[in-house]
């Protein structure tokens, strides 16, 4: 069955636009909540924000949703995603939601939804809450309409929860850290957990007004965090996205650090602890061949998921592996999370640099990535990939990289763009590689 509102990542988009307005988050509530009405107890969610300004409307609109099909709310107000995973599950909940859209601009809104279990919502799930969407659903009676409530110390409880992650003998003293938190849901939470724990910390993308969010900060801005490190002598810096799932570090001398060399570095050390369950971590398919071939000569697989973190999860859980996460720096660390968590990803990075006493370079750099190109070709319509013309540049093109590189298409789960990326030894060739089927898929589209 296609998907008509959910995306790889929950239901997003522009606000007051599209599928984003508080007409549709009042239909969100009503009918993710009529799915998770199970048995005779007084059902409850739970609700956290990013700090964008459409946050007040769209929070709104699902309150109104979950209450009148029955269900109390538990209002958290500005709070990281794992956060509300991780509330969700030790609050008993029946439900969590998270208003944000990651690292998208303040425009941009989005709801993504999890179990009492605290994961992600399976697909089944999400396709169970999309055909409600369109159905006329049964309200609560008056008596039973649902009661909402705000709770002031569910900061403080993630604060304690992620520190928990760090073991109790390593202490981040003489540690200086420099800290991006995007003007997102972090901008409290994460510069007092790594403060608590004895480092200095200097913030940036801590003031958030609503409109500012992701605004050249944050994971996918990274140029002020290097320029802070490097100028204030700092040992690392760390930036997260604006709703703190996922971090980008930056080593002393301000080289930027992707998701790949964060797993390499985790799943690496938490082998040789004999913490690391299944022998190998889990990847996406855009994770670069330069971190399979580092883990291989460690003697560790690479099972690699379908772009998301939630298919990252689903890996993970299949094969029975506890470290995964992607190049863009989702880190999902089940020993610890149930869902990404930029911060806990964070501290073990921090707790890495102390026990190895070695600065960050020479720490977080474990691998030569090989050359690898990533292109966007945006179309009207159509399916440019079931193109003949298409598919025979394609496979031209697996043909010439077999066994020295590697070759991922696919169409963006959010937009009408194809997305072409290739890697292999020889930068001349990919780039060739990539601009061919690109071409193609220009043709094909016109």
């Amino acid at each position: 069955m296609a998907r008509k509102y959910f995306g790889t990542d929950g239901i997003r988009g522009r606000t007051n636009a599209g599928a984003m307005t508080p007409e549709m988050a009042m239909k969100v509530g009503q009918a993710a909540g009529t799915h998770f009405l199970r048995g005779g107890h007084k059902h409850r969610v739970v609700i956290g924000k990013d700090t964008r300004l459409s946050g007040y409307m769209i929070e709104n609109a699902l309150v109104a949703g979950f209450t009148s099909v029955g269900m109390d709310v538990v209002q958290f107000g500005p709070i990281p995603t794992p956060a509300v995973a991780l509330l969700t599950r030790s609050m008993r909940a029946d439900l969590g939601v998270m208003i944000s859209a990651s690292h998208n601009p303040y425009e941009d809104n989005g709801i993504k939804l999890f179990g009492p279990d605290g994961y992600k919502l399976s697909d089944s799930d999400e396709l169970a809450i999309e055909a409600l969407l369109d159905e006329k659903l049964t309200l609560a009676d008056a008596a039973e309409i649902g009661r909402a409530r705000r709770i002031e110390d569910s900061r403080g409880r993630y604060i304690h929860a992620v520190k928990a992650s760090v073991p109790e003998h390593i202490r981040f003293d003489g540690l200086h850290v420099v800290l991006d938190c995007a003007n997102g849901a972090a901008y409290q939470v994460a510069p007092t957990a790594i403060w608590e724990l004895g480092a200095k910390v200097t913030s940036i993308g801590v003031e958030p007004n609503g409109k500012n969010i992701n605004d050249k900060v944050g994971s996918t801005h990274v140029a002020t965090l290097q320029e802070t490190v490097v100028a204030s002598g700092a040992d690392i810096g760390i930036a997260l996205d604006g709703d703190a799932d996922r971090l980008i570090v930056v080593d002393e001398h301000g080289r930027v650090v992707d998701g790949d060399q964060i797993m390499a570095l985790l799943g690496c050390a938490m082998s040789r602890a004999g913490k690391l369950t299944g022998d190998g971590i889990v990847a996406t398919v855009m994770s670069n061949l330069g971190l399979e071939r580092y883990l291989e000569s460690q003697h560790l697989k690479l099972i690699r998921a379908k772009v998301g973190d939630r298919y990252v999860l689903e890996e993970m859980r299949k094969h029975g592996i506890n470290v995964g996460g992607e190049q863009s720096g989702h880190m999902i660390l089940l020993d610890h999370a149930t869902t990404g968590d930029g911060t806990i990803a964070a501290l073990q990075v921090l707790a890495q640099l102390v026990e190895s006493g070695k600065p960050a370079s020479e720490v977080l750099h474990l691998f030569d990535p090989v050359p690898q190109l990533l292109k966007n070709v945006r179309f009207s319509g159509g399916k440019p990939l079931d193109d003949a013309r298409v598919q025979q540049v394609i496979a031209a093109a697996e043909a010439e990289l077999a066994g020295t590189g590697r070759l991922v298409i696919r169409p963006s789960g959010t937009e009408p763009v194809i997305r072409v990326m290739a890697e292999g030894d020889d930068a001349v060739q990919v780039e060739r590689i990539v601009d061919s089927i690109c071409d193609a898929v220009r043709a094909a589209a016109a």
